[in-house]
């Protein structure tokens, strides 16, 4: 897993600018989504897991604030930076109010930019590995629980690959066959995605997961 690229969303309606940027974030190793207006971003953002994402705050459709409070109103916590032309004093505090985690204005440094990417990464790093479930926050690398109430329940590795996949992607619905492809891509035949997610809702209660008629399952809504 950690071989894999960094993922990052860029939203930016500048085409020059953007294709700029991908071409620099390319190079530096991440992974790239562009989106050129903000519903497009939204669209991504809350569909799609990234480790980070890069956002413009004049964009068209929906502006840049817009769509980061919205992501971040549906649980979604990548590390964010935005990137705008607006640079008072003002308009940072509104950006890091809506849910940033830093603002750079614009004309900026390349190398500057890299390097707040690659801080935030860090910062994130740990946040990244515990995703938010119902009734508590799901350690990825331990596969263990810890509720509200402070109790913390072990998973068994199928388990926690299944709790894993579902609440990194919140707003998703995952087919049995999809996640008998992505969760369990040995075992014979689709029961057994069912089985797994029996296991966790003893372990963790019903709400933990929730079926989607017709199409399959879903993480619960955190509380």
């Amino acid at each position: 897993m950690s071989q894999e690229k960094p993922r990052l969303l860029l939203v930016e309606d500048d085409k020059q600018l953007s294709a700029m940027l991908e071409e620099l974030l390319l190079v530096e190793g991440y992974e790239v989504s562009c989106a050129r207006d903000g519903q497009r971003g939204l669209h991504l953002g809350l569909t799609q897991h990234f480790d980070v994402m890069i956002l413009d705050r004049g964009l068209p459709v929906v502006d840049g604030l817009h769509v980061l409070s919205k992501l971040r109103s549906h649980g979604i916590d990548t590390a964010a930076l935005i990137l705008s032309a607006l640079g008072n004093p003002a308009d940072r505090v509104e950006g890091l109010d809506a849910g940033a985690e830093d603002y750079l204005t614009k004309p900026f440094d390349v190398d500057e930019l890299l390097a707040r990417l690659r801080a935030l990464r860090r910062r994130h790093g740990e946040t990244a590995m515990n995703l938010r479930i119902p009734g508590g926050r799901f350690d990825v690398s331990s596969r263990r629980v810890t509720r509200t109430d402070g109790a913390i329940v072990a998973l068994s590795d199928r388990e926690g690959a299944l709790l894993e996949q579902l609440a990194r992607w919140p707003l998703r619905v995952f087919g049995r066959d999809e996640i008998l492809e992505y969760v369990f891509p040995n075992a014979e035949g689709a029961s057994v995605v069912d089985t797994y997610v029996h296991y966790l809702r003893v372990k963790l209660g019903r709400g933990c997961i929730r079926t989607i008629h017709g199409m399959g399952y879903q993480i619960g809504s955190p509380t």
